[in-house]
């Protein structure tokens, strides 16, 4: 009988991180429960130490590779934590290799697809909305990259950023309008009920983690 082979995938954001192992034993639990016993093979485990920023992911490229040697699945403790870089979701919705997200188990090529269009026009959305704050801010005599941060821009009035940024989480929560009414009419009504459906459908906060009661609260605010 041939056993079922998987590759893993972890990311930790920097090399601290990757040097203490904060983050890669949470992430190994994961998938170990994700796996849960049974008659599996784990072949290998690739571990990325970097900022989730950067495009280049050389050791998910070897990860991928070796899943195409051996006809193995990858799979990856947490998909939600790169859900919101495009260029990883679209690489590996392109790779042709078949994954699985121990965090996200019902995604599949076509949430992936979904996931990186809906990132990269956030990151578009977010660059646009800055990029106007600071245009205003300086227009207005604001002294940029000041060292005191906030708290010097504030006797300046720092109304445009705050609004760009308050107009983006109403759009978001507007993005998600019809599904939460949809949840709703469906006679879920509680915000821990809504953020467990919301979880369960793998929608993902607009950071990209799982939704809480707390987080569904703000977003029926703002709906």
């Amino acid at each position: 009988m041939i056993r079922d082979l998987f590759i893993s995938y972890l990311r930790v954001s920097t090399a601290r991180q990757g040097a203490s192992g904060l983050g890669l034993e949470a992430q190994r639990k994961a998938v170990a429960d994700y796996l849960n016993g049974g008659d599996w093979t784990l072949l290998g485990e690739y571990v990325e130490v970097e900022s989730g920023r950067k495009n280049d992911r050389p050791e998910l490229l070897k990860a991928l590779e070796h899943c195409r040697l051996t006809g193995a699945k990858l799979v990856i403790a947490k998909l939600d934590r790169l859900s919101r870089n495009a260029h990883f979701l679209i690489g590996l919705q392109e790779a042709g290799v078949p994954f699985v997200a121990a965090d996200m188990p019902n995604a599949n090529e076509l949430t992936v697809g979904i996931m990186a269009l809906v990132a990269r026009e956030e990151r578009k959305a977010i660059s646009s909305r800055t990029k106007a704050a600071l245009a205003a801010a300086k227009e207005r005599g604001v002294k940029l990259g000041c060292p005191t941060g906030a708290a010097h821009l504030r006797q300046y009035g720092n109304a445009a950023g705050v609004e760009a940024v308050k107009q983006n989480a109403d759009a978001r929560a507007q993005s998600l309008r019809s599904l939460v009414r949809a949840i709703q009419a469906s006679g879920i009504t509680s915000t821990k009920g809504i953020a467990e459906e919301l979880n369960r459908r793998c929608v993902a906060t607009p950071r990209g983690g799982k939704w809480h009661a707390s987080s569904v609260t703000n977003l029926l605010a703002r709906l």
